[in-house]
């Protein structure tokens, strides 16, 4: 049996003008019978800020220099043992966050993460679907990303690297792993995502990976990695966005998938290359 309940844990959700989904979210939170919800703003002017004052124990500012500085902001705020970093356009449903509590306590992670899903129909849709399924396995991973679940005590102590502004989860997860042995997992919950079904929100997410991938590589060649090393970052995007959902899938689903798991990965490697051309000029 877990040790800890839904009510042991503090949801921590950044937000910037997510009205549309941020009720919903939030809702489900208190539905699941997490013990404190709060919310840093980055500025909100669409009335992301009324809704979060209706549910919210806290409602904290954002100054708006990156996402791993706005979640500590929230995570020095947290007072429960678990703490659990949740997107604004994350819906909980029933029975999901015990699942997750029960994957951290029973394989003695440090943090595990969901899987995402989303209901809409469409090739969209349903590309994003298949590219999760692939990629996001249930089972330990090296790195997991929001939603995730982490022990409290550990990431107030060892927060997110503020200097990054798009790669923090991987920062963490790989400086955890470096320092202190720290073990990660994908659990099998999952949680829906709404608003992220249009292509101008593909591409935001494709720009985050490829800002994020520029900012990996430069702080490894930084640290002086090796050739090896280096390759083996390059070709991340293929493997994480193409390859490996590709073998994950099999055959029938992986026809399926590979037109959008080409697009997405190809838009990944565009914005790595914008950003990289952009620094250097």
């Amino acid at each position: 049996m877990p040790t800890h309940q839904p009510s042991d844990v503090s949801a921590v959700v950044c937000t910037k003008d997510s009205a549309p989904s941020i009720r919903p979210c939030l809702v489900s939170l208190r539905a699941s019978g997490v013990g404190e919800i709060i919310v840093v703003d980055a500025n909100s002017t669409d009335g992301t800020l009324e809704i979060a004052h209706e549910f919210a124990d806290q409602v904290l500012a954002d100054p708006g220099v990156g996402l791993g500085n706005a979640r500590n902001i929230g995570i020095a705020s947290t007072s429960l043992p678990l703490v659990l970093n949740f997107g604004s356009d994350n819906v909980m449903p029933p029975g999901q966050l015990p699942l997750m509590i029960d994957a951290l306590e029973a394989g003695r992670f440090q943090g595990v993460s969901a899987q995402t899903r989303i209901s809409d129909r469409g090739f969209l849709p349903q590309g994003l679907n298949y590219w999760r399924r692939g990629r996001f396995v249930p089972g330990p991973a090296a790195v997991i990303g929001t939603p995730t679940l982490f022990v409290g005590e550990k990431l107030r102590d060892y927060p997110y690297d503020t200097t990054r502004r798009f790669s923090d989860d991987s920062e963490l997860c790989e400086r955890w792993t470096r320092e202190f042995g720290a073990r990660f997992a994908i659990s099998e919950a999952w949680v829906e995502e709404i608003g992220k079904t249009s292509w101008p929100e593909v591409r935001v997410r494709c720009r985050m990976y490829g800002e994020s991938d520029f900012e990996v590589f430069r702080a490894g060649r930084l640290k002086g990695w090796s050739v090896k090393r280096s390759l083996k970052s390059l070709s991340h995007p293929l493997r994480a966005d193409l390859v490996n959902p590709l073998a994950a899938l099999g055959p029938r689903e992986g026809v399926l998938a590979a037109p959008f798991l080409a697009i997405f990965t190809s838009m990944r490697y565009a914005y790595w290359a914008k950003t990289a051309i952009g620094a250097n000029q």
